[in-house]
């Protein structure tokens, strides 16, 4: 059969002079986009084509913005590769312009509830779960053993309690442990202990001869055992006296029940990996429309990911609510090109190979389609590293990209539920909090149709609206955080470890 004449293509913004290509299967040379662009070569699904004719060292224009320069002449219909995009140089810090946006107060969002478990402190976790800490990585094997015997011996007495979960570690000795930069995984490993998902119910395993004191981490009703206790004779001695503080912890969390809350009670944090051209305009746009929602309900939703939004920095000073805001914004992105630099290490190094076979060409593009996760609003706060929450609305937590080390620094923040957009596909997921897939395409979400949540690429087919997918995800959200669904990586049992960042030295 012959190609339709017609090629399917995703324009964002009327000064762009490139699409990307929608069908699965790519596009054919010879066929014709919207505005009547005919092919010159075959485009793969997601990969861009210029719209019209770019003079070497000429602006590529995506999202309304110079995503890069032609290292070469580009005609009107080719395919635009990532070596033929010029990476351009980082917006400088200093001269970002301080200028803010004026942002109409939104309407608020009324009647919205999801059931949640309410905490001594206030916050409102999505699960009702016991948490097993650790001081230093040299138990996480006993940490690993014990959480085990109590799913298999514990937890069917407790049928109110989630789950039990290991917050273990590669921390806590061998490290530099006064050294400044050391503050960013003690206070990770504190919060992560403070997530609302746990009630206050932490058990936390000390060694005994650590540089990370287990007192350290000590916060509302938990509790210790430290292994080398000299009240200890043998390895069974040390697990029974576990098993017995658990069971303590386990009662209580077995009196909690579900209430209805209001959505000003809800955290959620927001991800992407695996990212692909799409990202920028479906998925993450309806994680942008469901976020101005639960903002404008009262509740909370914080963006992270540095490296993933510096070029675009630019973006969300414009969107900071006050003077502090935008100074906060600008010192994290400083501190990371520090950071990196110190590592010997660029923004090149973003994006990765997947993310470039999806489409993405370099940072700036990745960039500009990542920050749309974070709505239209004003940003109301600056976190840094595994700093605790601190004030309601939409909330920028500064965290490295990775995807790993940026869920456990959101867990710290204080999330209950995290919402994840992909377009390569990963089975990431979060043992203490729910973790909502949402895929970039269609192709992706129909593949991996026992991983994915949403499809958001019906957005790219016209299948949906913007405003039809944002919607569903909104509820999709409150439907999971109040314990009427449950997600994908749950119903499998697919969680990665915790990591911790820690950009300081180890000895």
């Amino acid at each position: 059969m012959t190609a339709p004449e017609t090629a399917l293509s995703v324009k964002v913004r009327d000064i762009d002079n490139v699409a990307i290509v929608v069908a699965a299967k790519g596009a054919r040379a010879g066929q014709r986009l919207a505005d009547g662009t005919v092919l010159a070569e075959n485009v793969p699904m997601g990969h861009k084509v210029a719209l019209a004719d770019i003079a070497a060292g000429g602006p590529i224009v995506r999202y309304g913005e110079v995503i890069g320069h032609a290292a070469r002449v580009l005609s009107r219909g080719v395919c635009v590769t990532e070596a033929d995009v010029r990476l351009p140089a980082a917006p400088a810090l200093a001269a970002v312009p301080r200028l803010r946006r004026s942002i109409p107060p939104a309407k608020p969002l009324e009647g919205y509830v999801f059931e949640g478990y309410r905490n001594a402190d206030g916050s409102v976790g999505t699960r009702n779960v016991l948490g097993i800490s650790i001081s230093v990585q040299c138990v996480a094997g006993v940490a690993a053993h014990v959480v085990e015997r109590i799913r298999r011996e514990l937890l069917p007495r407790y049928p109110n309690v989630d789950d039990v979960v290991a917050l273990d570690h590669a921390y806590g000795c061998g490290v530099a442990i006064n050294a400044p930069d050391a503050a960013i995984p003690i206070r990770t490993l504190r919060n992560l202990a403070r997530n609302p998902n746990f009630g206050g119910e932490v058990l936390i395993i000390g060694l005994g001869c650590e540089k990370l004191l287990p007192e350290t981490l000590l916060e509302g009703a938990g509790s210790i055992v430290n292994l080398q206790d000299e009240a200890f004779s043998g390895f069974e001695e040390m697990v029974a006296a576990i098993l017995a503080r658990a069971e303590k912890h386990l009662a209580r969390l077995d009196r909690r029940r579900r209430e209805t809350c209001p959505l000003s009670d809800l955290v959620i944090g927001v991800q992407c990996g695996g990212s692909d051209a799409f990202s920028g305009v479906t998925a993450n746009p309806a994680v942008g429309f469901a976020a101005d929602l639960i903002v404008r309900g009262g509740g909370s939703v914080m963006f992270s990911e540095v490296t993933e939004v510096r070029d675009a920095i630019h973006l969300l000073v414009a969107r900071a609510a006050d003077d502090a805001v935008a100074d906060a914004l600008i010192r994290e992105m400083d501190w990371y090109d520090r950071y990196l630099a110190r590592g010997g290490a660029d923004r090149s190094a973003n994006p990765s190979p997947g993310n470039k076979k999806g489409g993405l060409s370099n940072v700036v593009e990745k960039a500009l389609g990542s920050v749309v996760k974070s709505g239209a609003g004003p940003i109301s706060d600056v976190l840094g590293p595994g700093e605790r929450i601190r004030r309601k609305g939409l909330i920028f937590a500064a965290t490295p990209a990775s995807d790993f080390v940026c869920g456990t620094l959101q867990l710290a923040s204080g999330i209950a539920l995290q919402v994840f957009t992909t377009g390569r596909g990963t089975p990431y997921g979060l043992a203490a909090a729910p973790v909502v897939k949402v895929a970039t395409n269609s192709a992706l979400a129909a593949r991996w149709h026992d991983l994915i949540d949403l499809d958001a690429g019906r957005i790219a087919t016209g299948a949906a609206s913007l405003p039809e997918v944002g919607w569903e995800l909104f509820h999709l959200i409150l439907d999971v955080a109040g314990g009427r669904k449950t997600v994908a990586a749950d119903r499998l049992g697919l969680h990665n470890d915790l990591v911790l960042f820690n950009p300081g030295p180890v000895t």
